[in-house]
């Protein structure tokens, strides 16, 4: 099925329910976060009422996005909606355990991923891997349906947009993205104020976190990771939320194509990895092979401890890559 027909399909549904809920993944990121909330308005515009429920808080750069109040934190789908038969719309997920969320599986879901590990999980999926971000696709389902570009809206969609591309700066950004940002701009979204939001406005823990992740510092070549453990984020006073972006400062590492960074999973004696590439390496691949997906070049993934095995299993898959 062509995009347009499934786009079309996607709004004939949302037509036809009165309600919806929507939820995207665990620890959610920008393009979650952005994209749950705008989807939420476009269906309230065709006259649904729509829930969003996370099983995870969202990040503290992200807490001035308009809408924000509406979000529900809750570990199953049960506590908010008792009716089975109201839909869920899934954004950004591999499959409907990736939201965190439990009793998802007794609901239709409607699956709305861009990533290239995306599956078929849902009873209506549109899934499209070139686009910048689901926000991408949020913004063309709101086009097609002819709903207004609010000022709410755009800056929601600008700032999942501006988070998932990297600033602008991952492969899937072409002219078409910054077409889509110009009209955003257009319509409300301020650049200057997100930008500020999202990059300059980080905790003091997440600086100190950064510090402490890049002592431990290590390249080979092409190839650069580095580690933060439970007792390190402990001492500088971190969350998890903190992590994010640490492996960005890899990537940038003049002759480096590939980057790791690994968080020890408190209790669990797990390690979450983040992984990037330059371009050269397919790092999707290499985390769908452990479990994990995401794009071509960010994607990330779950290993057992220690972290020295851990640490070896990945750069062994990522130098046979190389």
């Amino acid at each position: 099925m062509k995009h347009d027909d499934q786009i079309d399909a996607l709004i004939a549904e949302f037509r036809s329910h009165r309600r919806f809920l929507i939820t995207s993944h665990s620890r959610p990121d920008g393009d979650a976060v952005g994209s749950v909330l705008a989807l939420a308005e476009l269906l309230e515009q065709l006259g649904c009422h729509a829930d969003v429920l996370l099983a995870d808080p969202v990040p503290f750069i992200y807490r001035t996005l308009p809408g924000l109040d509406r979000i529900r934190y809750c570990s199953s789908v049960d506590e908010v909606e008792p009716d089975t038969q109201t839909p869920v719309i899934v954004l950004e997920c591999d499959g409907a355990a990736r939201t965190g969320l439990k009793g998802l599986d007794r609901h239709p879901l409607i699956n709305i991923d861009h990533h290239a590990s995306g599956r078929h999980f849902g009873y209506l999926n549109w899934i499209d891997e070139n686009a910048c971000a689901v926000a991408a696709m949020i913004y063309r389902l709101a086009r097609r349906a002819n709903v207004e570009i609010t000022p709410s809206m755009a800056t929601c969609l600008y700032a999942a947009i501006l988070s998932d591309t990297g600033s602008f700066t991952y492969s899937s950004t072409d002219a078409d993205t910054f077409a889509l940002v110009h009209d955003l701009a257009s319509h409300g979204a301020s650049p200057a104020q997100i930008a500020r939001d999202v990059y300059f406005s980080n905790p003091a823990s997440k600086i100190r976190l950064l510090g402490a992740a890049l002592s431990n510092l290590q390249c080979d070549g092409p190839l650069a990771w580095t580690w933060i453990t439970s007792e390190e984020m402990d001492r500088v006073g971190a969350e998890a939320e903190d992590c994010e972006g640490v492996v960005n400062y890899l990537i940038s590492i003049d002759g480096i194509e590939s980057a790791v960074f690994l968080r020890e999973v408190r209790d669990a004696s797990q390690f979450r990895l983040s992984i990037r590439s330059k371009g050269k390496l397919d790092v999707a691949r290499i985390a769908e092979h452990f479990g994990g997906g995401g794009h071509r070049s960010a994607s990330g993934c779950t290993l057992d401890g220690p972290l020295d095995a851990a640490t070896e299993r990945i750069l062994a898959q990522l130098r046979t890559g190389l």
